[in-house]
């Protein structure tokens, strides 16, 4: 007597059906590149307003302000710098 299946038979898996080609994946990566390129500053500000990081943000201000403090500093203004302090 040979077992056919019946109610318990198991369903062979077929995995995921692929509907894409090659040329539709050629064309969302040429749509993708030719989209927009954000800048470092938006990308950064979207991170933040979307994550909600906003303390991070004093943290950065005072790196750009001690970091254009150090490049200023090595030009003919830095005697104005000092002044300062």
């Amino acid at each position: 007597m040979s077992y056919s299946g019946g109610r318990h038979a198991r369903k062979q898996s077929q995995g995921p059906k692929r509907t894409d080609s090659l040329a539709d994946n050629h064309n969302d990566f040429s749509a993708h590149v030719l989209e927009k390129r954000h800048s470092l500053a938006s990308d950064f500000w979207n991170f933040l307003r979307d994550n909600k990081k906003w303390w991070l943000l004093p943290i950065v201000v005072v790196f750009l302000l001690v970091g254009g403090l150090l490049i200023v500093g090595g030009t003919a203004a830095a005697p104005f710098i000092y002044t300062l302090f």
